[in-house]
């Protein structure tokens, strides 16, 4: 359980605001009664998707990352980025979107702060099974990155072996395939609901 914060915000100025994220400069008050500066790189949050086939195998999609200017081997994902939009709404549109997939059962898998030391970033990881080909969506059209990106499909323990070799790096990624590896040993128990309260994002 979260404790209440011990590090008073005293003051907060914007910094930057851009499409996705913005940058805002927080004085807080340390435990030793000084202020100090940190930056907050302020970010929607994101989805991502465990998606495992009858055969065990993990979806997986290679996608250009221009910041780290390499293409990484990641989940299907996406940003909670559509106003109002439930996180497990957000996962069952980028997975059909991105992987031409829809699942009949969904848990929550895992919840992340990839970078907690200067971002508000929070992923779900979702677990999605039984899958099936996705019905048509006229509304969606690829673009930039997306254009070039490809699917295709891993047995769990090639993406175990992938992540613990450097192969994938994306954190998100390298999470799920652990995780999904970690409750495919233990027969699927403890698993949350889809719809599992999310206090890093409350309300979706």
């Amino acid at each position: 359980m979260s404790e209440a914060p011990a590090y008073p915000v005293l003051d907060s100025e914007s910094l930057f605001r851009g499409r996705i994220i913005s940058v805002r400069r927080d004085h807080v008050r340390m435990s030793d009664g000084t202020v100090a500066d940190r930056e907050v790189v302020q970010h929607p949050g994101a989805v991502a998707i465990a998606a495992l086939d009858a055969d065990d195998q993990l979806v997986l999609v290679r996608q250009y990352r221009h910041p780290v200017r390499e293409w990484l081997q990641e989940l299907p994902a996406g940003l909670l980025d559509v106003a109002g939009e439930p996180a497990l709404h957000a996962a069952q549109r980028e997975l059909a979107e991105e992987a031409n997939l829809q699942a009949a059962q969904w848990h929550t898998l895992l919840d992340l702060y990839p970078s907690p030391g200067f971002s508000t970033e929070a992923i779900r990881v979702f677990l999605a099974r039984e899958l099936s080909a996705a019905s048509q969506n006229d509304d969606f059209t690829l673009e930039h990155e997306e254009i070039t990106m490809t699917v295709h499909r891993v047995p769990v323990p090639e993406a175990v072996r992938r992540a613990m070799s450097g192969a994938i790096t994306n954190a998100a990624a390298v999470a799920g395939v652990l995780a999904v590896a970690q409750a495919r040993e233990s027969g699927w128990r403890g698993l949350r609901p889809a719809d599992a309260p999310w206090p890093a994002r409350p309300g979706i």
